[in-house]
């Protein structure tokens, strides 16, 4: 597992920078509806792109958590006064506050299903009735792009994807929610190069390939065999889901004719 802490510095660096962030922005903001309201980015990381949100959409409040001090400083200077460090399985919200609830890249880490669970509840608990979630999903499957470096990684160990689009959408229909849309954008500079997969084997990236392990040397020495060795494979791209919190009229055993004018 990566140190947060100590990776802050050149997160942004080693995945695609500003680009991947425009990217990113751009999906989950096609799929919230335009106006005024406030919007929560949790674990936004180093505000990369909690930023972008918040200047594609200055109508929108923005604000964002993340649970590590060296992010939260980061996207702090990125958004003086809209950051909070805060755990995602705990939010420090009333209910129904926001009016949209992101999550970029957070539910992968979560190895732990009641960890999903527990992010997806307090997602739904502090977003308003009528409101839309936004979350990437299957992010390492976006990875598998069919280059030569996925076929040297097949056989090595995998934990079951936390984020897989089918299991996220069970949590959040299980919490209320219903699907509201789906898109995907590419990870502009995040072509994995046989080099680049090697250092990142040995920085710990792939979770069940511990540094310095016999195994995890056994992958980077068939990988440092491969061709062109500096060369990007294909960029991944990667999956967007949306979920619409049903308004107090939607909801099952609301009387329609109730209080209503005729």
């Amino acid at each position: 597992m990566l140190d947060y802490e100590k990776e802050a510095g050149r997160y942004d660096a080693l995945r695609g920078g500003e680009a991947r962030a425009a990217a990113a922005a751009g999906a989950v903001l096609g799929l919230i509806p335009g106006g005024p309201g406030r919007l929560l980015d949790v674990a936004c990381g180093t505000g990369i792109v909690t930023r972008r949100l918040a200047a594609a959409r200055p109508e929108l409040r923005v604000t964002g958590t993340d649970l590590t001090p060296a992010m939260v400083r980061r996207a702090a200077a990125r958004l003086p006064g809209a950051i909070v460090r805060a755990d995602g399985r705990r939010l420090p919200f009333r209910d129904g506050t926001f009016d949209a609830v992101t999550t970029v890249w957070l539910l992968h880490l979560l190895h732990d299903p009641e960890d999903v669970r527990a992010v997806v509840a307090e997602c739904a608990r502090v977003l308003r009735s009528g409101g839309v979630y936004v979350t990437t999903v299957d992010k390492a499957a976006a990875h598998d792009v069919g280059s030569d470096i996925d076929a040297v990684l097949a056989a090595r160990p995998r934990r079951p994807a936390a984020d897989a689009a089918d299991a996220v959408t069970v949590h959040a229909v299980r919490h209320g929610f219903r699907p509201a849309g789906r898109t995907a954008f590419r990870g502009a500079g995040q072509g994995r190069s046989p080099r680049s997969t090697v250092a990142d084997l040995r920085r710990g990236w792939f979770t069940l390939l511990p540094p310095g392990e016999p195994r995890t040397e056994e992958f980077a020495s068939v990988l440092a065999g491969l061709p062109d060795q500096d060369r990007p494979r294909p960029d991944p791209c990667f999956g967007v889901l949306a979920f619409r919190k049903p308004s107090d009229r939607e909801r099952p055993g609301h009387n329609s004719c109730a209080g209503d004018r005729v």
